[in-house]
């Protein structure tokens, strides 16, 4: 075993210690990034070539700071982001919500479906639907300023058109004429605060976070956004917590113009999106 990777197995132990929940892959992804090699090749890093500065960046994964805000990048289906302080950094959770996207859009036989992300973050999910979706026009909207440095670095180049705004009164132009609806709103309980992840509560930004008493105060409001941009059997597809599991699909009722209103596990088995239909006339 090289120095390097001793190192790693003693700082896996530390980020262990202080409860980060992925130590050993968090520790070695430190590791290459500060290297500057693949993780499958931190055997190669000659002991002369050990970096001190190995142990600085621990230290901050030990203090719960984001491994994506020490490395800048996050990774999100097959795309590489920028991220830092001041957005939302995307989970693997979010994944499956925009794998199930994906399909839905594919089965709709549109040669150029019209797509509509609200409270875009990062910009991860409008991109990968535009990466995957090659014919697909993709729409984004953000509100907060901090986040959008970072979402006009990720979607610059890409075919994705970003507007600053609000979710809720967002894309006017597009009224009843978008094939899909697509957001990962802020959705956790302001009651649950003290329950939240170190890396999320003291790093991601609250606007991303937090939405009433029950989690679901936006989550009702894109409900009738997301029914004035829907043309007839366009389809919504919104995350939310676990928890919140059976609650959402309630939302998008028969009476307020929906139809087949149903949730969706993540790859976990746990209850992680809630997808609907816009009634037909």
């Amino acid at each position: 075993m090289n120095l390097l990777l001793a190192e790693v197995a003693q700082a896996t132990q530390r980020l262990a210690d202080a409860g980060v929940p992925s130590p050993r892959n968090d520790a070695e992804e430190l590791a290459a990034f500060v290297h500057g090699v693949k993780r499958g090749e931190l055997h190669t890093v000659k002991d002369a070539d050990f970096d001190a500065r190995y142990w600085e960046v621990i230290a901050r994964r030990e203090a719960r700071e984001p491994l994506q805000h020490i490395t800048g990048r996050a990774y999100f289906r097959y795309l590489e982001l920028q991220v830092g302080p001041g957005v939302f950094v995307p989970r693997p959770e979010t994944e499956s919500v925009v794998g199930w996207a994906i399909d839905a859009v594919r089965a709709m036989d549109v040669v150029e479906p019209l797509i509509v992300d609200l409270c875009s973050g990062s910009g991860a999910i409008a991109l990968a639907l535009a990466q995957e979706v090659p014919r697909s026009r993709v729409h984004a909207v953000e509100l907060s300023e901090d986040a959008l440095q970072w979402t006009r670095k990720n979607v610059e180049g890409s075919r994705v058109d970003l507007r600053q705004g609000d979710a809720l009164e967002a894309f006017p132009d597009l009224d009843g004429q978008v094939d899909l609806v697509i957001s990962n709103p802020p959705y956790i309980p302001l009651t649950e605060w003290e329950y939240v992840a170190p890396e999320a509560r003291d790093y991601d930004p609250q606007l991303a976070l937090f939405s009433g008493e029950d989690g679901l105060d936006l989550i009702r409001g894109i409900e009738r956004t997301a029914h004035r941009l829907l043309r007839p059997g366009g389809v919504v597809v919104i995350e939310h917590a676990d928890t919140q599991g059976g609650q959402v699909p309630w939302i998008f009722t028969e009476e307020r113009g929906w139809a087949d209103a149903a949730d969706h596990p993540d790859l976990n088995n746990r209850p992680r999106f809630a997808t609907a239909r816009k009634a037909m006339p």
